[in-house]
C-alpha cells in the first residue's frame, strides 16, 4: 500500500537538558503548590470542556497534565508507575525528583561523578531507614490501632479538595480502619488472601451518613424489592447461590462471519428461552436461592424464579464480580449450556437495604472477608477526590500489613534524613571521597545539593511565605507562621514539630531552611527522640515513602544521563 504523505524523519534533540529550565520550574511549582493539608486545589479541565477535575492528588494531576518535553515526560511516566504500585507519596516522589535535577543542574560537576555520589548517598539513606537506630522510623503494632488510625488521619487531612472538618476526618478514618480490618481473614492460612473492600456511591448525602457494611451490597431497581421478601435456604439454613458471568437475556449470538443454518419451524429465540428455562428449572431443583448475573436476564425466566421464591440480581456489573466469587466462593459460570453444581457458593443471609435513594440487595457472609464501604460526600467532585483518598489508606494499610513500619509525617523524616546525611558528611575523610573518584569538595557539594532537595520537600509544606526551622537536636521539621519576627525565641512561638512528637523547649537549637542558609553544623549525633505513638500526629506509609525517595533519585539520575533524545514524528 503506498503512502499518502512522505514519512517524516526522527526527531534528533541534542542536549535535552539545556531546554529543560524553564518547564521543569513550571511543573516544579505547580507540584509544591499542592503539597499537604494546606496545598493549593488544582482545577484540570480540557479545552472543549467536559469533566472538571478539582484535586491536589498526584495520582489525578499527573494523568490529565499534557506534558510535551522528553524530559518531563520521563519524570511524569516515572511517578506515574511508583503511584500504581503504592498508591501515595506521589507529589513527595515528584518535587524531591524535580529538586535535585535543579540543584545537581546548578553545580557544573560532570554528570557521571553527579550520579555516582548520589547513589552513595541513597544507600547511606534506605540503609539507615531500614536499620533498627533510624530516629525516623515508628514500628507499627496491629495490636494498638492508633498507630493505624494515624496513617490513615494523615491521609485524609492531606487531601484538602476532600472538604472534610475534623469530626468528618474522624469519623471516616474510624470507618476506613474498621473495613480494613474486615478484609483481613481471621483464620490465616500460609499464604493467606486479603478481602476486598467495595466502595458503593451515595453522593449529595453528609459525610458523617457514611457506613461500613460486613458483606457485600450490589444495587438494584426500587421496584424489584418494594416489598419484603424471604429467601429460600437450603436444608443447612444456608443460601445457595449462582453467580453468571454471561449473557441470560435470550439474546442470539453473533455468528460473525459465516452462516446459520435454521431447520423448517424452528425459532431460535424460543430455542435460546426455552434452554434459559431449563436452566432455571435446574437451579430451582438444586435448590438455588440467589441468582446473580453480570449482564442481563430475561423477564420470563426472572418470573419464573421469582414464582419458584428464588431472588434474581441482574446488571450487576464487572466490578462487583471478584468481590462476589469472594464473599459467596462460587465459581462464575460462563455458558448457559453447561451448568455444574461445583460451581454454586452459599451465603449466610440475604436482604434488602436502602441508603437515601437508592436500593441494594445485601449479601451476607457466613466469614467476612467482603464489606462495602458507603461513602457519603457533598456533591460529585468532592466524592470523587475522597474516593481517591479512601482507596490510597486502603492500600496504605495493606503495605503496613506486609511490612509494619511508618515514617516521620510533616516534613520531619526529610529533615532528619538531611541532617543525618550532614552528620556523616562532617565525619567524612579525604579518603572516602576517593573511594568514589572525586575531591573532598565536589563530594560536599552535591551532598549538599542532595540534602537541599530533601529539605524543599519539606519546605513545600508552607504556602503562607511561614519559615521552615529544624531543630539541630533531632533534625525535624518546624513550620514559623506568616506574619512573624525572622528572630525569636522558638520555644516561645513553637508547640509541636511537624510529625508531633518533639515539643518545643529552650534548650533546642535552630537552624533556617527557607529561603536556604548556608548549613550549618550539627551536632554530633542526633538525639533519639521517645516515639510514643499516642503523641503522633502524622505518619507516612514506610514502603511507599521508601520506593519514593529510590524513584526520585534514580530517575533524576537517569535524566542527567540523558546526552540526546530521538523522537519519532510519525
Amino acid at each position: 500500500m503506498s503512502r499518502l504523505e512522505a514519512k517524516k524523519p526522527s526527531l534528533f534533540i541534542s542536549e535535552p537538558l539545556t531546554t529543560v529550565s524553564q518547564p521543569l520550574s513550571l511543573l516544579t511549582a505547580i507540584l509544591k503548590s499542592c503539597y499537604g493539608p494546606a496545598g493549593r486545589l488544582k482545577q484540570l479541565h480540557n479545552g472543549l470542556g467536559g469533566y472538571v477535575c478539582l484535586t491536589s492528588q498526584s495520582s489525578a494531576i499527573l494523568g490529565r497534565l499534557s506534558v510535551s518535553h522528553p524530559v518531563l515526560k520521563v519524570l511524569t511516566a516515572s511517578v506515574q508507575n511508583h503511584v500504581s504500585r503504592f498508591s501515595d507519596c506521589g507529589l513527595f516522589t515528584a518535587i524531591l525528583c524535580c529538586s535535585l535535577i535543579e540543584n545537581f543542574r546548578n553545580l557544573n560537576i560532570a554528570p557521571c561523578t553527579v550520579i555516582k555520589i548520589s547513589k552513595h548517598l541513597l544507600s547511606l539513606c534506605t540503609d539507615y531507614l531500614k536499620s533498627e537506630a533510624c530516629g525516623c522510623r515508628v514500628s507499627v503494632d496491629f495490636g494498638n490501632l492508633e498507630t493505624l488510625l494515624c496513617l490513615v488521619r494523615s491521609i485524609l487531612t492531606s487531601k484538602p479538595a476532600c472538604m472534610l472538618n475534623k469530626t468528618e476526618v474522624d469519623h471516616l478514618t474510624v470507618l476506613i480502619v474498621k473495613a480494613f480490618m474486615f478484609t483481613v481473614p481471621c483464620h490465616p492460612e500460609t499464604k493467606p488472601i486479603l478481602g476486598k473492600c467495595v466502595t458503593v456511591s451515595v453522593k449529595g448525602r453528609r459525610v458523617l451518613d457514611s457506613t461500613v457494611v460486613p458483606g457485600l451490597l450490589i444495587e438494584t431497581p426500587e421496584i424489584q424489592f418494594a416489598k419484603p421478601f424471604s429467601v429460600k435456604r437450603t436444608s443447612s439454613d444456608a443460601v445457595k447461590v449462582a453467580v453468571f458471568c454471561v449473557s441470560m437475556s435470550g439474546d442470539l449470538f453473533d455468528p460473525e462471519e459465516g452462516t446459520v443454518t435454521v431447520h423448517h419451524r424452528i425459532s431460535l429465540e424460543m430455542s435460546e428461552l426455552e434452554q434459559l428455562l431449563n436452566v432455571g428449572k435446574q437451579l430451582v431443583n438444586d435448590e438455588v436461592g440467589l441468582v446473580v448475573c453480570q449482564k442481563v436476564i430475561h423477564p420470563s425466566l426472572k418470573q419464573y424464579l421469582k414464582d419458584n421464591h428464588v431472588i434474581a440480581v441482574d446488571r450487576a456489573g464487572l466490578s462487583v464480580m471478584e468481590p462476589l466469587s469472594q464473599v459467596t466462593g462460587s465459581k462464575p459460570i460462563a455458558s448457559i449450556y453447561s451448568l455444574s453444581p461445583s460451581c454454586y457458593g452459599s451465603l449466610k443471609d440475604v436482604c434488602a437495604k436502602s441508603f437515601a435513594s437508592k436500593h441494594f440487595v445485601h449479601l451476607i457472609p457466613n466469614d467476612t472477608v467482603v464489606c462495602s464501604l458507603v461513602l457519603c460526600n457533598r456533591n460529585e467532585t468532592t466524592w470523587d477526590e475522597l474516593k481517591r483518598a479512601c482507596e490510597t489508606a486502603e492500600h496504605v494499610l495493606q503495605l503496613t500489613l506486609k511490612e509494619p513500619l511508618a515514617l516521620l509525617g510533616g516534613g520531619c523524616t526529610e529533615t532528619h534524613l538531611a541532617s543525618y546525611l550532614r552528620q556523616k558528611i562532617s565525619c567524612l575523610s579525604t579518603s572516602s571521597s576517593k573511594d568514589v573518584d572525586c575531591s573532598h569538595a565536589q563530594y560536599k557539594l552535591i551532598a549538599d545539593a542532595f540534602c537541599h532537595s530533601l529539605e524543599s520537600v519539606a519546605c513545600s509544606l508552607s504556602h503562607d511565605d511561614g519559615e521552615i526551622l529544624t531543630d539541630m537536636a533531632y533534625g525535624h521539621c518546624w513550620l514559623v507562621p506568616s506574619g512573624f519576627p525572622s528572630v525569636f525565641n522558638g520555644s516561645d512561638l513553637l508547640s509541636k514539630c511537624g510529625c508531633g512528637v518533639n515539643s518545643s523547649t529552650k534548650d533546642l537549637n535552630w537552624r533556617h531552611l527557607q529561603p536556604f542558609f548556608v548549613s550549618s553544623p550539627m551536632e554530633s549525633c542526633l538525639k533519639e527522640p521517645s516515639v510514643k505513638v499516642s503523641d503522633i500526629m502524622t505518619l507516612d506509609c514506610f514502603a511507599a515513602k521508601y520506593n519514593g525517595l529510590q524513584v526520585a533519585v534514580e530517575t533524576a539520575n537517569l535524566i542527567m544521563d540523558l546526552s540526546c533524545v530521538i523522537e519519532d514524528q510519525n
